[in-house]
């Protein structure tokens, strides 16, 4: 009887890259499916075959989950919104003349080479084709980008002669960013 080892293997290739939540719920819509075409009068060899060709190939249900992938929409959204922020940032900073700023070179290549690093991995995750490893590029890059608004806040309340009112702005936007990536984590994270 082939119906117990076709679906084990259809759902075995699903699990490989979806979250078990939506591999279950997956199998049960097939389970279903199946027992509309055993309703119909079908064996159950032949209803099985019908309801995996109605769900279609793995692939292309895994690259409609990817697709639609919580991880891919953020990262999307943060990479949309991150030249604006930067530029919040970039105004802020030269109307403070950071570059006078106590802050060793040191830090600010390691920095600079963070914000390469975040915007690399929410690009690897917003054009990912496998689903888990968006979730994984997304996560990090959520705590990446968090970690580097939270060090400009930081060194610009310690470090920043005044408060004008760019930097106002500034801290306003990545108040934000921090508090969307947190969303987007526990979202990200609850897929897994």
């Amino acid at each position: 009887m082939a119906e117990p080892s076709l679906i084990r293997g259809y759902l075995t290739e699903l699990s490989a890259q979806l979250p078990a939540p939506v591999v279950a719920e997956l199998a049960d819509g097939l389970d279903q499916a199946r027992q509309y075409y055993v309703d119909q009068g079908l064996g159950p060899d032949a209803a099985t075959r019908a309801a995996l060709a109605e769900f279609g190939e793995p692939r292309v249900i895994l690259a409609a989950f990817t697709r639609a992938s919580p991880a891919r929409r953020a990262a999307r959204r943060l990479l949309a919104t991150g030249p604006m922020v930067g530029a919040c940032w970039g105004t802020a900073l030269i109307m403070n003349r950071a570059w006078i700023w106590p802050i060793p070179a040191g830090a600010r290549a390691v920095a600079g080479a963070a914000l390469i690093t975040v915007i690399v991995l929410l690009a690897g995750a917003a054009f990912s084709r496998h689903y888990r490893s968006a979730g994984r590029a997304a996560a990090a890059g959520c705590i990446g980008i968090s970690a580097l608004d939270a060090t400009l806040l930081i060194a610009v309340a310690f470090v920043a002669p005044t408060v004008i009112w760019p930097v106002i702005v500034a801290v306003a936007a990545s108040l934000a960013r921090i508090a969307f990536s947190a969303r987007t984590l526990r979202t990200v994270l609850a897929m897994r």
